[in-house]
């Protein structure tokens, strides 16, 4: 469950940096990823913040099970390659979600570095 002290309800249109499609704003919450390419841009610490000034491309490298009838994609940022999580929306593109479901080596080889920095920051 997202701490809603730390989340800030920002649902706009944008223009999606990675395939150029249009997006139009969720309407239920608030649009963090594009439905089409589900890419997203790494520009929140914490949801809806935008405080965050790496602003690399989010990359989908996985999807995992989240709550009941729930799916989180798993992103790896292509530039300081934090991993990130957000919820798959209604209009996401159901052939996209299998398509990263099929290829579960990508989600492992980002999850395996990001385990390493933490553990390197912790003891380091």
């Amino acid at each position: 469950m997202i701490d809603s002290a730390k989340f800030t309800m920002i649902d706009e249109d944008f223009t999606c940096l990675v395939c150029g499609r249009e997006v139009s704003k969720l309407g239920y919450t608030a649009r963090d990823h594009c439905p089409y390419c589900l890419h997203s841009i790494h520009v929140d610490i914490n949801p809806g913040d935008r405080l965050c000034d790496c602003h690399g491309i989010l990359k989908p490298i996985g999807i995992e099970k989240s709550r009941k009838d729930t799916y989180k994609i798993v992103f790896e940022c292509d530039k300081c390659k934090m991993i990130k999580k957000n919820i798959t929306a209604v209009d996401d593109d159901f052939d996209k979600i299998l398509e990263i479901m099929s290829n579960p080596i990508n989600y492992w080889a980002g999850l395996t570095f990001f385990l390493y920095i933490e553990k390197r920051s912790i003891f380091w």
